[in-house]
């Protein structure tokens, strides 16, 4: 009989097979391309593309998404109204759940081929933008924006929350934060989606299984946890006296560290360089000297190395983004991971039911309850 190891947490565990990208220690690919090279040369819709279709899209192939994305931007009242009744105080990751939820009723796209579910995780990718600005605005006690036709994704998103066409910097840092966000492997809430897939349950349920597992702050909120921590900081000698007493009290430090990633996450290098340039061009250069006042001493003293969310949170800041909001922006972007992963797995399905190991009580006799 073969022997069944026990692993905690499935860590070292291949869970499955999938073609849609591949997480190693010295690279991270989308479907083959290296994300370097995905964030130099592509935008978030040809990602999105890439992950649905299984590779870039040509100029035509690109030019029907984006008219397939346009078509889907309008939220339906019914959702505004739900959105408009949650009270204000609510997480938005908790807004954001149950305004998939609530819009799923909406679906316009009919039917469960390959198709169907692409054009399903399209209008998803678009619902959930608008979602998220609109709650914005709500909160901020100001009327929910339209659309504006010819604005990319990133565009949109800034334009539906700022009530402003933004600048073509604050459009690139959006672009590519969803870029490095869109896809990772197995981690933990695309597992869950992929639980939900190998059920034959929908699509819209694995996407509000999704953004449940993705608000846990072990898996998602990062971003957010990064920068609340820098903004306790007026001064980089605050930052360095304050992560040194970290040290001394042997606490973890939000941002730093990965399951993966033992020597550094690829995508903190392409996105750092790119907040360099924003804080020089916004003349917000004291963030920077906070945010490195963290980072040298976890390098160069713990080895220990950042991971995405630390230069994302600073980013979303300095393109004046409240903190609230930063999770809800991954979800905008890695839907469409989720999505592709269900996909992959309601085509190629087995249902997942791993084992588990019992430690509880041994076998007894109920007793009478008089004799209890």
């Amino acid at each position: 009989m073969t022997e069944t190891i026990f692993k905690p947490g499935l860590e070292g565990v291949i869970a499955g097979e999938t073609a849609i990208a591949a997480v190693e220690q010295q690279s991270l690919c989308y479907r083959g391309y290296n994300i370097a090279d995905l964030a130099n040369n592509t935008t978030f819709e040809e990602v999105a593309h890439l992950l649905l279709y299984g590779d870039l899209p040509n100029a035509q192939q690109l030019s029907m998404f984006n008219e397939s994305l346009a078509q889907f931007r309008h939220l339906p009242d019914a959702v505004i109204d739900t959105l408009r009744k949650i009270p204000t105080d609510v997480n938005m990751m908790d807004v954001l759940r149950t305004g998939v939820s609530m819009a799923g009723h909406f679906d316009p796209v009919k039917g469960e081929s390959v198709d169907d579910l692409r054009r399903r995780a399209m209008w998803l990718m678009a619902t959930c933008a608008g979602i998220v600005a609109a709650r914005y605005r709500l909160i901020n006690q100001k009327d929910t924006v339209d659309p504006l036709p010819g604005l990319n994704h990133s565009e949109q998103i800034l334009y539906q929350c700022l009530g402003e066409k933004p600048s073509p910097t604050a459009a690139r840092l959006l672009d590519l934060t969803l870029i490095l966000y869109a896809e990772h492997e197995y981690n933990a809430s695309t597992f869950a989606t992929r639980i939900v897939a190998s059920t034959m349950s929908d699509m819209v349920s694995g996407v509000v299984t999704g953004i449940g597992t993705l608000k846990g702050p072990l898996h998602g909120g990062a971003n957010e946890a990064a920068m609340e921590m820098l903004s306790q900081f007026t001064t980089p000698e605050q930052a360095d006296a304050w992560i040194h007493e970290r040290f001394a009290k042997k606490e973890k430090v939000m941002g730093f560290g990965h399951r993966v990633y033992k020597n550094g996450d690829h995508r903190a290098h392409i996105l750092e360089a790119e907040l360099r340039k924003l804080a020089e061009e916004k003349g917000q250069q004291k963030w920077m000297a906070i945010y490195d006042a963290i980072k040298k001493p976890m390098v160069e003293e713990k080895k220990i190395f950042p991971n995405v969310d630390y230069p994302c949170g600073l980013t979303y800041y300095l393109l004046d983004l409240p903190i609230d909001m930063y999770t809800p922006l991954f979800v905008c972007s890695r839907v469409t991971g989720w999505a592709a992963h269900f996909i992959e797995q309601a085509t190629h399905n087995r249902l997942i039911r791993p084992l588990s190991k019992y430690i509880g009580e041994p076998s007894r006799p109920v007793a009478p309850i008089a004799e209890r």
